[in-house]
């Protein structure tokens, strides 16, 4: 792949921004600036549906996404244009560089009913990765792959109690203040359900426990985001540590990837395979709220049963290949092609001021510890279990040390690593899963 320059972007010929032109991408740019900035009544003249919202945020992703491609030391150690747009929009929230309004949309968009542009993404990615992998190669992951995020959770332990120590933490302390909230699956199923856990504990508010929770959590979640963009540089250097978006070491999926690209995909299949996915995410989340009304000690959330559902199929081989074809389409196009979109939507609900405040020199070396922790016991093991060192410490590492879905996509992104996304699940939400039993202990002996 040619190396992106500043130079082609101001190249009025060359479809460069995102598949313009700069006059019709400048035009474009005007065009979008205009309605968002311009006042007309309540909401301007946006109109908060899915089309405009796309579009807005597609704009903005990609007048930053090119740029930070070609930043110097930024494209190929921090993150490159995913990473740019994550923090660009991140600011543009935090300082309201953009009508309120438009960023209430934006959330609704986001994360919230009736958009929710990340129960489309996610599950997309989960079900087109999942059903395209070999069955043997898939079996073999699944088996190792809990062993591997035990491992990480374990490194990360010793690693944050020993830089704790030289702040003056216990190792209670450091467990339960810095190990549970950034090992935990994220905010919603780990920082949220902990807080409440210890407030049944101890009998205070949970928001006490909550607050710093949340920002040692901000803090390995931008490490977790800049982890991921130095670990996809070590594979660029040191190839024999990576399998290049494959988790597995296995010579024969090479052949199931050749089969794959010979099957011709059109837009029928993509569409049976969106509608496909649909389907099974209500069947997982159907199956969440049946789990739920069980009163089990934990939750398992519905993207779990939706990687569980998908391996399941791709076991017990059901699935016709023309859909598995038109899955792993659909997942390509969504990793490839809407991933600026979604990176900022997460930064536009990401608080810079939360992070900067966090950032005291103690917190960052203890978060810091905690991540390399992970990452390094990861590496150390990975090969011995058959796995890619890279590929393992971004998922069972990475991926259980930051702020759970939305995290997951930024550090695949900044890793460029999408297609791992069914590990980043796993880790985010079995992980968690088995860090909240952890916590439920850890709270119920020393809170």
């Amino acid at each position: 792949m040619a190396k992106k320059t500043f130079s082609e972007i101001f190249n009025f010929k060359k479809n460069i921004w995102g598949g313009f032109s700069l006059p019709i991408f400048s035009f474009i740019l005007l065009i979008v600036g205009i309605i968002v900035y311009f006042p007309f009544g309540e909401t301007g003249f946006i109109r908060p549906n899915f089309l405009v919202i796309f579009t807005i945020l597609a704009v903005f992703g990609i007048l930053f996404g090119e740029i930070g491609d070609r930043i110097p030391i930024w494209n190929e150690y921090i993150g490159g244009g995913t990473v740019l747009v994550f923090f660009m929009s991140a600011v543009f929230g935090t300082y309201n560089l953009v009508p309120n309004h438009l960023l209430k949309s934006i959330e609704i968009f986001y994360g919230k009913q009736p958009v929710n542009f990340l129960e489309i993404f996610i599950p997309t990615l989960i079900v087109g990765s999942v059903l395209t992998v070999n069955r043997k190669t898939l079996v073999k992951a699944i088996t190792g792959y809990i062993p591997l995020i035990i491992i990480g959770v374990i490194g990360a332990s010793v690693f944050g109690i020993a830089v704790g120590l030289i702040f003056g933490k216990t190792p209670i302390d450091i467990m339960m203040n810095y190990v549970l909230p950034i090992m935990g699956g994220g905010t919603g199923a780990g920082a949220i359900p902990m807080s409440e856990m210890w407030a049944q504990q101890t009998g205070r508010n949970p928001g006490e426990w909550f607050a710093f929770a949340i920002s040692i959590l901000t803090i390995a979640n931008v490490l977790a985001i800049l982890g991921g963009a130095l670990l996809n540089k070590i594979g660029q250097r040191k190839p024999q540590l990576t399998g290049f978006g494959n988790l597995v070491i296995d010579n024969t999926k090479e052949a199931i990837r050749d089969e794959e690209v010979q099957l011709e995909v059109g837009q029928k299949e993509f569409m049976a395979a969106l509608v496909f996915t649909g389907v099974l995410f209500m069947f997982s989340h159907l199956s969440a709220v049946i789990w739920s009304s069980f009163g089990f000690s934990f939750e398992m959330h519905r993207l779990a049963f939706l990687v569980i559902y998908a391996v399941i199929l791709n076991i017990i081989n059901v699935v016709p290949p023309a859909l598995k074809a038109g899955a792993k389409n659909m997942q390509n196009f969504f990793s490839k092609h809407t991933i600026w979109v979604l990176m900022g939507a997460v930064g536009f609900g990401t608080n810079v001021d939360e992070i900067i405040n966090s950032f005291t020199f103690g917190n960052l070396c203890i978060a810091l510890g905690i991540v390399l922790g992970a990452v390094v016991s990861i590496m150390v093991v990975s090969k011995k279990m058959k796995f890619y060192p890279v590929e393992a410490a971004i998922t069972a590492g990475l991926c259980m040390a930051n702020r759970g879905g939305a995290g997951d996509v930024a550090v695949l992104g900044a890793a460029n690593r999408m297609e791992l996304i069914s590990f980043a699940q796993i880790s985010s939400r079995v992980g968690g899963a088995m860090m909240l039993i952890l916590g439920s202990v850890i709270f119920g002996l020393f809170a």
